[in-house]
């Protein structure tokens, strides 16, 4: 990465917005997604490069990854070959993480790594967003009953001086505060 790069790490909760953001950035800057890699199979309609970068389990040991994660048998992390195919023709590129991931981006990346921690000042308000997106009630109980997911909730205390603190409540302020940072981001 050339020193004026940057990650945007998008994290904190399911149903906080992450996706949402990632969507608009992509949309309104043009700022790419680092698309990251996993060993699980393609699903339909999914497509190499564009949901993942669908490897085996020898080209996933090849990879330099920056984080990586074991879930159902499969393994899942991104890489800096990853980071800089997103960076190719630009200085921004944007990544959601849980928040272990976006601490172990802080920690290797250091300032190149923009943290935006998503949050809502009710939790409830969490649940009737991931139903109201399509997911069953069954998987929304089973996601924010998760070690994972609680976590998730409140910023770690190891990004608090490294991340900044947007509550969605309302899409079109924190759309504002999120080109706020994309406007400095551009000036460095």
């Amino acid at each position: 990465m050339k020193s004026n790069q940057h990650v945007i790490v998008l994290t904190g909760a399911a149903g906080t917005g992450k996706t949402t953001i990632q969507n608009y950035l992509k949309q309104k800057h043009q700022i790419n997604p680092v698309i990251t890699h996993t060993t699980r199979k393609e699903r339909p309609g999914e497509k190499n490069g564009i949901n993942y970068y669908f490897e085996n389990k020898e080209s996933f040991a090849r990879l330099h990854l920056l984080e990586a994660v074991n879930y159902a048998g499969n393994q899942y992390g991104s890489s800096i070959e990853g980071i800089e195919r997103a960076l190719a023709n630009q200085n921004l590129a944007t990544i959601v993480l849980d928040t272990a991931g976006a601490i172990t981006y802080q920690k290797k990346l250091k300032e190149q790594a923009k943290i935006i921690f998503l949050s809502v000042c009710q939790a409830d308000e969490l649940r009737d967003r991931m139903i109201s997106r399509g997911d069953s009630l069954a998987e929304v109980e089973k996601r924010i009953n998760s070690k994972e997911d609680n976590r998730d909730l409140s910023l770690p205390d190891e990004l608090l001086d490294h991340a900044t603190v947007i509550y969605n409540e309302n899409l079109d302020q924190t759309l504002h505060e999120v080109d706020q940072i994309i406007e400095k981001l551009n000036k460095h």
